[in-house]
Formats: C-alpha cells, structure tokens, sequence
C-alpha cells in the first residue's frame, strides 16, 4: 500500500483579488509528481453525500446562487462563480475518494489537496471561504461504513466552527483544533463545548505561538486526545495559513514546524488506527508555504526525510504554556 492524494484545483472558482485562489496552487502543482504518491481519480460527490451534513434547503440555494454567479454570499468575504457549485461538489469528492480509499485498504494513507476549502461551513450556511465542509462530509461517509469513532485533528490558523457544529453532539466524533484567538471566525474557546469536554477540544492561541509551542501541544493535548476517544480513523483539516507569514494569520509555525505535527498525528494513526489516516487541506495563502507544507505531510505520510526549506521564524517565539496548561485541565487531560 501507498500514500494516495486528489487534486482539485477548481480553476474557475476565482474571485478578483481573493486570497482563496487558484495561484494557491502555483508552485505546488509541479511538485506533486516528486512525492511518491499515487493521483486518484475524482468523482463528485452527490446531494445526497453532502445532505448527510448539510440541510437540503442549504444545498438548493447555493445551487440556485452559483447560477446567477458571480457573488459574495457572506462577509468574510466567500464567493461563489458559476461553476462553484460543481467545484464544490468535486473537492468534497476528493476528500471521499481520499478516505474510501484508506478504509477499503487501496492507498496506506491519503492528502486530498482540495478547494474550495470546507471547514467553516455549517450544517446551514456557507461561510469563510468555504462552501461545503469537506472533512465533516468524508467523516459521516466514514461513520456509514464499519467505523464507529472518527478523530479530527484541525490546524488550520482559524478554528473550524463549521466541523464543530456539524459534530457537537454526535459521539462517534472528536474534533480537535488549534487556532489564533482574536481572529475569524470568533469561536473556538477552550471552555465553549461544555458538554462534550475530551471529545471537542479548543486551544486558542496567541499571534506568534510557533513550533515550540506546537510541540507541546502535540505531547500534552493531541496524544491524550486521542488516548482518551480511540478513534479508528484520524482526519485532519491541514490548514497552512498557520505558517509564520501566511498575509491573513499571525501564528508562527515554520514548514518544519508542520512536518513536526504531521508525523506526530501519523504515529498515532499508526499506533491507534492501524495507520489509517487522511489529510484534507483548508487555508494557506502563500503559495511556498503551501508547497512546503504540503511536502512536509507527504514526507510524513509515506516515512521520509523531509528538506526543510529553512523558513525561521524571525521573532522570538509567543509563550503559550499558561493556555495549554488551561487546556488540559479543563479536559481532564
């Protein structure tokens, strides 16, 4: 077996001057032929796939306004174009394609290197940048099959209110996200999800925490995390706009910094899920830190060195230890 990975460019849902682009993807589609991995074909997902999250209501009407496209639908802002609908229905189809090929036992583990991205998009609205929630739409695909309890890890800069609320009362699902605070979409606070403490888990972070600090998180939060649920298979919304000098974030992880956490959620996968294990990509709006950092999950996904570009931060590092230490206290970690 191999690591797999889709790709959907989605080359006409453009909107002039937005961050969520195409050129996105400029200097990481010629790279993807150098890692190894094995391109699976794409079929879109059906209405019928994506209503498993999403309301109907929600679906006819996004269809009805990509027609009339193009338009801003919300104010982060999220755009859609005529084709978007379709070029919606396709990213989620890469992220599914991704995932039944892990759990049918075809591909090792799998990158679904996708847009638009999908995590804050709700069972009811479509927002950030986001049309439908790609992870939350692969995941009760999953939960449809023989598996009974799917982890999400989510460390995308913003949190992903869209995969939380999609999961904020299903048991069969944990959702775990790192995040600046202060930022879009305003959620994500340690204490928010009383009820569901250990199965949804929110570390808000303060601008320039970096992969010290990530380090830690990885060690005192995700290993318990996923200790304490024991999924049997680990999803991950891989937002790059973590990056250092992403142009809408300000946390501080290095490329090296995401090859760090992307082995790390690959030993547990392998320690916990026999290695089963999807990457779903979401933000990151600098093109080199998006190549890097997707080369960073493909060198932990198929077990090789990874080159690291060198990319340091050049500010001294955030201290977080009082927020991690929140964390874990309020979860019982």
């Amino acid at each position: 077996m191999t690591t797999a990975y889709t790709f959907v460019p989605s080359p006409s849902h453009l909107y002039s001057d937005h961050p969520e682009h195409p050129n996105r993807f400029e200097l990481l589609t010629p790279r993807l032929e150098t890692f190894g991995a094995q391109r699976l074909d794409v079929i879109a997902a059906t209405r019928e796939e994506i209503a498993r999250v999403h309301h109907p209501g929600l679906i006819k009407s996004l269809e009805e306004v990509c027609q009339e496209g193009p338009a801003i639908i919300d104010y982060a802002p999220t755009f859609v174009t005529q084709s978007s609908f379709d070029d919606a229905l396709l990213a989620s189809g890469g992220a599914l394609s991704c995932t039944r090929a892990v759990l049918s036992g075809s591909a090792r583990n799998a990158f679904a290197i996708i847009r638009p991205p999908g995590h804050h998009a709700e069972p009811n609205r479509s927002m950030g940048f986001c049309i439908f929630n790609n992870i939350a739409i692969a995941a009760r695909d999953a939960l449809s099959s023989r598996i009974h309890r799917v982890a999400i890890m989510d460390y995308d800069v913003h949190h992903g209110n869209g995969t939380q609320a999609a999961f904020m009362d299903d048991e069969r699902m944990a959702y775990c996200s790192t995040h600046q605070w202060g930022i879009y979409p305003g959620t994500g606070w340690y204490a928010e999800a009383p009820r569901a403490k250990k199965r949804i888990v929110n570390v808000p972070l303060p601008a320039g925490s970096g992969d010290q600090t990530y380090e830690r998180i990885a060690n005192e939060i995700l290993v318990p995390y996923i200790q304490s649920f024991k999924p049997e298979l680990i999803l991950v919304s891989a937002g790059f706009d973590a990056h250092w000098n992403d142009p809408l974030a300000g946390l501080g992880l290095s490329s090296s910094g995401f090859y760090m956490l992307s082995k790390k959620l690959v030993g547990l996968a392998e320690e916990h899920c026999n290695g089963k294990i999807v990457f779903v990509l979401e933000g990151g709006y600098n093109s080199r830190n998006l190549a890097n950092g997707a080369a960073a999950v493909f060198a932990a996904l198929s077990n090789k060195p990874f080159i690291d570009p060198g990319d340091v931060p050049p500010r001294k590092e955030t201290d977080a230890s009082e927020m991690i230490e929140k964390v874990g206290e309020w979860n019982g970690f």
